[in-house]
């Protein structure tokens, strides 16, 4: 067998063509050069988004290497557009551009003028950037296949409707998601809300914790719960929301191949930086274990659960908690404590381990259920592993 994702490129090939799609439009793995998807000789078009550090293991240590294996998906003569990226990397894709005769192009951010009074369907400032880059590769898709006879990219003053519809109605599952607890929501709306974001990067965790702010200065989640969520609370019930404490709360887990002290450090300042402090951060590892094609893939059945892992992350957020307030927590002793139905949680001063998400999420709720006066605003990041975890078992 293929390793997985190749395997899974593979598959989608087979499926296109079967299904004679319209167009394809395929996004690298990771990296581009030597990636499965790569094996396209002669794309329409061609576009790389915002770089940043990830998947260094693989791809390098500077946003020179990272960008080079990026500019792999060039192809002789066919356009490719990018956005704004720091000098290093855009060096190099103006190259490699260069050595390929590929007329690249720098897309700016979308006017949000253009989008007839209407929002962004996606969250955060960060979009307006892909949004630009979208309309570029679509609008020159439709020119060079002959579907359109104008190309739009020529048109700063107005956008088709049809992209105008596309842009505001685009949903994008666990990136700045905000989502009510469906078990506390029925008891007690507004006061368990989780905030979404797979962030797994230092210039993503920086993206996230921006929305996050910005979110909860809002009110999102409190008086606009999605509107396939939940049920909508009554005015009432604004007045009672209004009264209660909120509590930022984390819960985090990342890959081993990431370095936490980055991730979590790049989360804490950017959320201090917005006058966002968490009282609780909780360390989980991830359910899901679907990544091998065959039976083995089922999760196993194993209760004995090995978090190292988490308790090294505990001990970077204590650490950082402590640098925080000034002070030296290097010998602090992570005690056992038993927590809610008798299950077995590491608690600190500042942060908690549980064996398994479906035990933190039952303490967060637990906890609302005694607490009448506060209200969670429990952000999930770190991995979109984790995201779809959880994502599945609040919903």
């Amino acid at each position: 067998m293929p390793t997985y994702f190749r395997f899974l490129a593979l598959l989608a090939f087979k499926i296109f063509a079967a299904e004679q799609v319209d167009v394809a439009i395929l996004e690298v793995g990771l990296g581009g050069k030597f990636d499965a998807t790569n094996v396209v000789e002669t794309p329409v078009v061609c576009g790389i988004a915002s770089l940043g550090y990830d998947h260094m293991e693989i791809l390098g240590n500077t946003l020179g290497q990272i960008a080079g294996e990026k500019a792999g998906i060039f192809k002789r003569g066919v356009p490719a557009f990018t956005v704004p990226q720091p000098d290093e990397a855009m060096c190099v894709l103006e190259d490699r551009a260069s050595e390929l005769d590929v007329p690249l192009q720098v897309v700016s951010p979308l006017d949000p003028d253009l989008l007839s009074g209407l929002s962004l369907g996606l969250e955060g400032e960060h979009q307006f950037v892909n949004a630009g880059l979208a309309i570029a590769l679509c609008s020159t898709w439709l020119h060079r296949t002959g579907n359109v006879g104008i190309n739009y990219l020529k048109d700063t003053t107005n956008l088709p409707e049809q992209f105008i519809k596309g842009l505001t109605t685009a949903a994008l599952q666990g990136r700045a998601q905000i989502v009510p607890d469906r078990l506390v929501e029925s008891e007690s709306p507004g006061d368990l809300v989780f905030y979404f974001d797979g962030a797994h990067s230092p210039e993503s965790m920086d993206v996230c914790a921006k929305w996050f702010s910005l979110a909860i200065r809002q009110g999102h989640g409190q008086q606009k719960p999605l509107h396939d969520e939940s049920h909508q609370p009554a005015q009432s019930d604004f007045h009672i929301i209004s009264r209660k404490n909120s509590m930022q709360i984390l819960l985090f887990n990342c890959m081993s191949v990431r370095d936490p002290q980055l991730l979590l450090s790049r989360l804490m300042n950017a959320c201090a930086n917005q006058g966002v402090y968490f009282q609780k951060a909780l360390f989980v590892p991830n359910t899901s274990v679907y990544y091998k094609v065959g039976t083995s893939s089922v999760p196993p059945a194993d209760t004995q659960v090995n978090l190292s892992w988490q308790l090294s992350l505990q001990r970077i957020w204590e650490n950082l908690m402590c640098d925080l307030k000034g002070r030296d927590m290097k010998n602090v002793d992570l005690s056992l404590e038993e927590g809610i139905d008798g299950d077995n949680s590491l608690i600190c001063e500042h942060s908690s381990v549980f064996p398994s998400i479906p035990l933190a999420v039952n303490w967060l709720r637990e906890c609302i259920r005694r607490k009448k006066s506060v209200r969670f605003q429990v952000l999930v990041t770190g991995s979109l592993h984790l995201v779809g975890d959880v994502l599945r078992l609040v919903k």
